[in-house]
């Protein structure tokens, strides 16, 4: 029954609760294998490697590319890391030879950030492949570091544990990436080690071309779909709730127990990412459930989701969203009966490789709600270029998500909730599938609409 578990960045922190909770927990000894867990960088490691993920702040990728001294970068990043090893002491990581291999491995990196600068700065190659050499590289630091304490803490704790490094720092083959994890679990006995996989993987196509920072969900899927898993296991530090705690409240959710990949893609597309979508679908087609688990409640069972979960009771089943969207409206008196005139639109989207949200129209507009980044300012610049006339909002977008809600009354409800708050809907979008109602609102007013309509839908009067 060989499953394979991620456990995320903000967990792996806390890893003495992840030891006694998950690793560990009721289980006897002979039942601590048939498992392979593949891990993300310990909170902050990766921001501090490339750039804080939501505010922006430069790490060291940045100062490889501004031409800074990386390697001073490289050296104080090395002490946050020896710091970080400090507090796992009393559960078992030994610290000279931990030091031993995060050190190395940093110097292995500079080595090749170094050569890496060298070719770049001769003008004979391309630099944006370069770049993105150097940004893997960078990000293989983090998963290596956390993968390689892990198995040193579990094998000093009596649990006979092996460190899969798919950074392919020592080697020079030119495998794609599923290659390479096939390579690594070939001939592997599961029933007697518990394997820990780095959650970045090296290739050929490069991992962050396609996926940036999704890029271990990337690796935890293709690992559980080469290895048969059973069941793929996400461990997070919250379960997958009907709304978000920390606005409405921890006793007004309701973790939710089952709900389908279809749902999921809804949560993924407004970055509520239970898995990311790209990672999800190679585990949908294989037929393997994602379970999504609450690393601090190891005894709830968590979050099923699979290929074909309808609700036997139609109810919504998650109230979520985003408030750093932007409304994009282009209005044209010579828009009605064009045929294809959001093509040219599209084009233009396609350009900037920017994807929408939400998608309304009428007779001569069209609104779509995309994010709220530079990508879009870019955008909306050409746009007006264009079109007659283009109007861009800072707006919220909140949906009501759920398997079973294609019957009469739930877009009414949700609605009167609204209406009751006294909050307006600026546009809304629902497709003929009837699995996700998505208003368009007041930034302002996005907390409230959240509450109203987890209050509405969601909780049992």
């Amino acid at each position: 029954m060989l499953t394979v578990e991620k456990i995320g960045g903000t967990s792996m922190s806390q890893f003495k609760d992840v030891l006694e909770n998950v690793i560990i927990g009721k289980r006897a000894p002979e039942d601590l294998y048939d498992r392979i867990f593949v891990v993300s960088a310990y909170n902050n490691v990766t921001n501090w490697l490339l750039e804080h993920k939501k505010t922006g702040e430069p790490g060291v990728y940045v100062q490889f590319l501004e031409n800074s001294d990386y390697s001073i970068g490289l050296d104080s990043l090395c002490q946050r890391l020896l710091l970080i090893n400090k507090g796992f002491e009393e559960i078992g990581l030994d610290q000279g030879e931990a030091r031993e291999f995060i050190t190395f491995r940093i110097k292995q990196a500079k080595t090749m950030l170094h050569s890496l600068s060298k070719v770049m700065a001769s003008g004979y190659v391309n630099a944006d492949d370069i770049c993105l050499a150097a940004r893997e590289i960078l990000a293989s630091i983090g998963e290596a570091h956390s993968a390689w304490n892990t198995v040193n803490i579990l094998n000093n704790n009596g649990i006979s544990a092996r460190f899969i490094d798919l950074c392919g720092f020592n080697d020079s083959m030119p495998l794609t990436i599923d290659e390479r994890i096939h390579r690594a679990f070939k001939g592997m006995d599961f029933s007697k080690t518990l394997c820990v996989v780095t959650g970045y993987t090296k290739g050929t196509e490069g991992i962050m071309r396609a996926f940036d920072r999704g890029y271990t969900e990337v690796t935890f899927s293709k690992v559980a779909v080469e290895v048969k898993a059973v069941e793929a296991i996400i461990h997070k530090e919250y379960h997958l709730s009907s709304a978000d705690p920390n606005i409405v409240g921890v006793d007004k959710i309701i973790p939710v127990g089952y709900t389908n990949y279809v749902i999921a893609d809804q949560l993924a597309d407004i970055g509520m990412e239970a898995i990311h979508p790209k990672a999800a679908k190679p585990l949908e087609l294989a037929g393997i459930n994602i379970r999504i688990k609450n690393t601090f409640e190891p005894e709830h069972p968590g979050t099923l989701i699979t290929k074909d979960y309808v609700s036997g009771v139609p109810k919504v089943e998650i109230v979520s969203g985003t408030n750093k969207v932007l409304a994009i409206e282009i209005h044209d008196p010579m828009m009605v009966g064009e045929v294809g005139f959001d093509l040219r639109i599209m084009q233009i989207f396609q350009k900037h490789k920017v994807s929408y949200i939400l998608k309304s129209t009428n007779a001569n507009s069209i609104t779509m709600v995309v994010w709220d980044n530079y990508k879009s300012r870019e955008l909306i610049s050409e746009l007006e270029e264009v079109f007659y006339q283009v109007i861009e909002e800072r707006v919220a977008l909140v949906c009501a998500m759920g398997t079973n809600i294609a019957i009469p009354g739930f877009l009414y409800k949700a609605a009167k909730a609204l209406y009751d708050r006294g909050i307006n809907v600026e546009s809304f979008g629902q497709s003929l599938r009837q699995v996700n109602m998505q208003f368009v609102i007041k930034r302002e007013h996005y907390k409230e609409a959240v509450i109203a309509l987890n209050e509405e839908l969601c909780i049992d009067k």
